[in-house]
């Protein structure tokens, strides 16, 4: 059994009973437009629909994801519609592992976590330990003073700040760590996070956390100029009261909408992330914008402020937010404005670069860790 490392000093929270948590675990509000209010109208039809989707999707990934990566390769068309309508949430851990790359990762490291976490030390672990609750604090599984939750994600977050020093420990990686604890095992989490900020699949984001931001500041530049040139009377508006994307999306990338979005919404947004990557971030911002756009250019600075960080809940439809997202075509436009913030800044975002060569590095760096002394100071709730 693997050790814990004990944790103290910070805020506990009163665990709630069972009808005061909505499907996914957070604390219910009393809203009759929240998922779980709609939940309850549901009929027999859409859930024979839904038990229908489960097993297309059992069908296609095989017992234990064997069968995934041949399917994949044979039709990925369908695979693309399959995690655009949502990954059913039974299924939603492991399909998470196969599209990220994480579970060839782990399978190619045994033991490497349990190291990282019982025989290392980390410079960062009071930091984490300080924002431990403050991590979905609303959530059942991690409420709990010294409980399973708030437990695993300060494992899960230590054992990143030994794997990779350089990052170490930034306080937006909890929402991450904390969202993929709630759809798979510490273990797994972990490798998940390895795999987005090394890169096993698409272009490594550990310039999101690294000293400056690098990869933040390359993304906001980007983002600023699509809402310029697809919204050109918001985006002058915003000129013209002063507004730029670091006053309302740094977390949007930070934490891929996992901070204050609703949760059922994040889902989704992280369904097609994981398998397409970082565009749908900026696909989702700038439809959250033009479906606000009408009320959004009549604000002043500072209700324009509260709205970008505020936005109405009928926006946030999942459904109908994403299919306008769909609409939004932005590849080759990214790619311009990325070559574009490399050329004005001299060099490339940290974590931008060769990709490919990251990938084979990724695949054999747990092998060679050094797990030398420290020298700076400074279970799993699903529903089915």
């Amino acid at each position: 059994m693997m050790e814990r490392k004990k944790i103290e000093d910070y805020e506990t929270g009163q665990a709630p009973s069972p009808k005061q948590v909505d499907r996914f675990g957070f604390m219910k509000l009393e809203n009759s437009h929240s998922p779980e209010a709609l939940n309850r109208s549901k009929s027999a039809f859409e859930f024979e629909r839904e038990e229908r989707r489960v097993r297309k999707w059992r069908k296609m990934i095989g017992v234990g994801g064997s069968d995934w990566k041949h399917y994949a390769r044979r039709k990925p068309h369908v695979v693309k519609r399959r995690v655009r309508k949502g990954i059913p949430d039974c299924l939603r851990g492991l399909v998470w592992q196969l599209i990220s790359g994480s579970r060839d990762l782990l399978l190619m490291n045994p033991g490497v976590y349990e190291q990282l976490v019982i025989y290392e030390t980390s410079a960062a672990e009071l930091d984490i330990i300080r924002d431990i609750s403050r991590t979905f604090p609303s959530h059942v599984f991690f409420q709990q003073r010294h409980g399973p939750g708030q437990r695993s994600l300060y494992n899960v977050l230590k054992a990143y700040s030994v794997y990779d020093r350089d990052i170490g420990y930034v306080q937006g990686m909890g929402f991450i760590a904390g969202l993929l604890l709630l759809y798979m095992s510490e273990e797994d989490a972990f490798w998940l996070l390895v795999a987005l900020l090394k890169g096993a699949v698409h272009a490594p984001m550990e310039g999101l956390y690294l000293a400056g931001l690098p990869l933040v500041q390359q993304y906001l530049y980007q983002f600023d100029h699509l809402v310029s040139e697809y919204l050109p009377k918001l985006g002058e508006h915003f000129s013209q009261e002063m507004i730029n994307p670091s006053m309302y999306a740094s977390q949007w990338f930070i934490t891929v909408f996992s901070y204050s979005f609703p949760f059922h919404l994040a889902l989704r947004i992280w369904d097609i992330f994981l398998y397409e990557g970082v565009k749908i971030i900026f696909k989702v911002g700038l439809a959250l914008l033009k479906c606000c756009h009408d009320d959004l250019v009549k604000l002043p600075f500072e209700k324009l402020i509260h709205a970008l960080r505020n936005f109405p809940e009928e926006v946030m439809d999942p459904d109908t937010l994403l299919t306008t997202a769909y609409s939004i075509k932005i590849s080759k436009r990214l790619e311009g404005l990325r070559l574009e913030y490399v050329k004005i800044n001299g060099k490339e975002a940290e974590s931008s670069e060769s990709s490919g060569k990251q990938k084979q590095l990724l695949r054999r760096h747990a092998h060679h860790l050094k797990f030398e002394p420290e020298e700076r100071n400074g279970e799993v709730i699903q529903s089915c």
